[in-house]
């Protein structure tokens, strides 16, 4: 029996080692299988790339933050998409732009105090590289439509020298949206709209700007080759900023909004949806829908005394609460691994440098000295987000908190300096933050907010200078727990110090005169020249002659304007 047995052993094992053995040859072949088919999955080539970044639309002006306002095309595509709900900006157009370009903070730009005013000789700085600079070192073909507002005061400073292949839109910070002619003070007024370099008289039919900005991003869809080369456009609309103007067409859905600003700024955003409706239908009729990522941001808080709406957010534009600088986001692309979801993890719009260049299969040099992460695992996957502060700003030129002081802050930090820090669920403010009043949508009206009275009205404590709010358990920021909490308010004053050893000068010059548009033709920009440039006397007559025609020209083009919008009205 045992010699029998022993064979019967062997056998059985062998049986059971080859049938092993057959097992794992069948399991690699199914994973090379399903790598193979990963593989085949995968684009070609990088994905194109839509960023579209709107101008001061608020927090709850979406409508799947529930307004009154009706957005089905963003909302759709944020519910097919992955929609960011901790994702914050800046609280200022300029500031936010010049983040998204470079992936940098303020404090690393010079860029920290205000925006770029129309009048100032300056600009994003020169030796900072750009997200278009570095899509187009990885192939890509880049354009820019809409607004700019990173500063224009010499050539080198447009959008076409800062890596766009191409660029039709407006230069300022904002404008007629029909005329586009913008005046930045009595006697300083000029037309602003541009392709490429020169100003854009014969593109120029009068035209809405949401509505043009999209047939010129749409022509430009039409006109490449999505399967030849890849794609960026930045495609920054000039909606919903002020002045309050819109198509008689898009009012007749808000009848039932009494105050007109509110009226006019939600039919703003219907036109904005619709138009981004169109551009999506152009991105399938063209053959980009199916290798694109599209990201939706705004560039900062809405401003309610322009129509917008942060509720119940504290805080507006302009300022550090919340309702200055969370952010409507949000992104869409067949790419996205987990879709229909919401990403709750940081995410800032210096992040956005990182993720689409590593998309675009670009590449980061250590040298850049990014502000920004790569946040894309953490959009698509699901995965932890590697950002765990933000620097939202340290502005030591903004006015002063009248009862800040280093002793308030511990000896670590001068609190009447504006600032604001993020570390994980903890904010802190120093300063003056600015106007920090709820203001629920109901409560709109054609008074200044400071004489309004509403429900949700708090005392501004004139003797405070420091404020600690755990935004993950309460965002709404109404409860200061500075005294609770002196051990996280010194951990996050000294973060602050430590942040600002590394900031840059300052970067706000003085009004220069020779910015004025009738020294050019009647169009705002580039002006400034080095001394050894400087334009002769008869060279200056000829602008201020050339300055009249274009005068002319603008009026007559004006009037016709008005005249064929209250026909079609």
């Amino acid at each position: 029996m045992f010699l029998l047995w022993v064979p019967v052993t062997l056998f059985l094992s062998f049986i059971v080692s080859q049938t092993w053995s057959v097992q794992m040859s069948w399991d690699n072949w199914n994973a090379d299988l399903r790598n193979r088919e990963k593989e085949f999955e995968k684009p070609s080539s990088p994905p194109h790339i839509i960023f579209i970044l709107v101008d001061d639309q608020g927090f709850r002006d979406v409508g799947y933050h529930g307004s009154e306002i009706k957005t089905p095309t963003l909302d759709r595509l944020a519910a097919q998409g992955v929609k960011l709900e901790n994702y914050y900006v800046q609280p200022l157009c300029s500031p936010s732009r010049s983040q998204l370009m470079t992936g940098r903070y303020q404090i690393h730009t010079g860029l920290q105090h205000s925006i770029i005013r129309a009048t100032q000789p300056n600009c994003l700085p020169l030796e900072n590289v750009t997200l278009p600079q570095k899509l187009k070192q990885a192939g890509y073909s880049t354009h820019m439509v809409g607004k700019w507002h990173l500063g224009f005061y010499k050539r080198d400073c447009l959008p076409t020298q800062r890596g766009f292949d191409t660029f039709f839109g407006s230069l300022l910070g904002s404008g007629d949206y029909y005329s586009h002619y913008k005046c930045e003070g009595p006697g300083m007024c000029g037309y602003d709209l541009y392709e490429g370099e020169e100003a854009a008289w014969e593109q120029d039919r009068g035209l809405y700007s949401t509505v043009m900005f999209t047939r010129k991003a749409i022509n430009i869809l039409a006109n490449h080759d999505p399967h030849r080369q890849p794609l960026f456009l930045y495609l920054a609309y000039q909606a919903v900023h002020s002045p309050l103007q819109v198509p008689a067409r898009y009012l007749e859905r808000y009848k039932g909004i009494p105050n007109m600003h509110r009226r006019k700024y939600a039919a703003m955003v219907s036109c904005l949806d619709e138009s981004i409706h169109n551009l999506t239908l152009a991105l399938k009729r063209y053959g980009y829908y199916d290798n694109t990522v599209i990201v939706y941001s705004s560039d900062n808080g809405g401003q309610p005394l322009a129509g917008g709406s942060n509720w119940p957010l504290r805080g507006s534009k302009a300022t550090y609460w919340e309702g200055g600088i969370r952010a409507v986001g949000f992104v869409h692309s067949p790419l996205l691994v987990n879709k229909g979801t919401k990403c709750r993890s940081l995410v800032h719009i210096t992040d956005w440098f990182p993720t689409l260049v590593t998309l675009g299969e670009g590449t980061l040099d250590e040298d850049l000295n990014l502000d920004g992460y790569d946040v894309w695992e953490a959009i698509s996957e699901g995965h932890p987000s590697p950002r765990h502060d933000i620097l939202h700003n340290i502005d030591p030129i903004y006015t002063k908190a009248k009862n800040g002081s280093w002793k308030a802050g511990y000896g670590l930090w001068n609190t009447a300096i504006r600032a604001a820090l993020r570390v994980g669920h903890w904010k802190l403010l120093t300063g003056v933050p600015g106007y920090s009043d709820w203001v629920p949508p109901q409560t709109f009206s054609n008074q200044r907010l400071t004489n309004r009275w509403h429900n949700e009205r708090v005392r501004w404590d004139r003797g405070k200078s420091i404020w600690l709010f755990n935004i993950t358990a309460d965002p709404y920021e109404r409860v200061d727990l500075s005294q609770r909490y002196p051990h996280l308010v010194k951990k996050m004053l000294l973060r602050l110090a430590q942040y600002n050893r590394t900031a840059v000068p300052v970067r706000y010059p003085a009004k220069d005169l020779r910015s004025n548009p009738q020294y050019n033709g009647g169009v705002w920009g580039p002006w400034y020249k080095e001394e050894r440039e400087e334009p002769e006397e008869d060279e200056r007559y000829n602008n201020l002659l050339t300055n009249h025609l274009g005068k002319r020209r603008w009026k007559n083009q004006s009037n016709n304007r008005k005249l064929k919008r209250k026909v079609e009205e």
